[in-house]
């Protein structure tokens, strides 16, 4: 027998990166449940200084149906596993990211005040974050990776 020293392997780069999507898989699930929660509680009056006043619906309703999407948005963050379905669930909440966008362009062009953001600066700054939103979505399911895999 060799008394030579075994190196260890190095850490498989996938394990980490599947760990990382987990992870931000339920973290984003989590933010969707209670930011969905705080849509029909108590930060409904917040949420409805975001809706944009060319909205042909009313504020409340709005808001009360955003948050009961965004409540059905995480919690199928939470509940979704499995590829395809995984990544179906990423891309509906990219789309979803996407689709609000246009209320947080009009809450800076509007200047409405709500959660804090109470200048044009911190609009603006809010809105660089909505990208960062996407992509967490898409990269936390792998919904990218799933899409390319199935057109192949």
């Amino acid at each position: 027998m060799s008394n030579a020293r075994r190196t260890p392997a190095p850490p498989d780069p996938r394990g980490a990166g599947r760990l990382a999507r987990i992870f931000g898989q339920i973290a984003l699930g989590g933010v969707l449940v209670t930011a969905g929660i705080g849509h029909l509680t108590s930060q409904r009056e917040e949420f409805q200084a975001q809706v944009p006043s060319w909205v042909p619906l009313d504020a409340d309703f709005v808001v009360l149906a955003s948050g009961v999407v965004e409540i059905g948005l995480g919690a199928s963050l939470l509940a979704a596993w499995r590829q395809p379905s995984r990544a179906l669930v990423g891309a509906t909440v990219a789309a979803f990211f996407v689709a609000v966008f246009p209320g947080n362009i009009a809450q800076l062009v509007e200047r409405k005040d709500g959660f804090g953001l109470d200048t044009d600066a911190k609009r603006a700054v809010r809105l660089v974050f909505q990208p960062l939103l996407v992509a967490w979505a898409i990269g936390a399911t792998n919904a990218l990776g799933e899409w390319r895999r199935r057109r192949c």
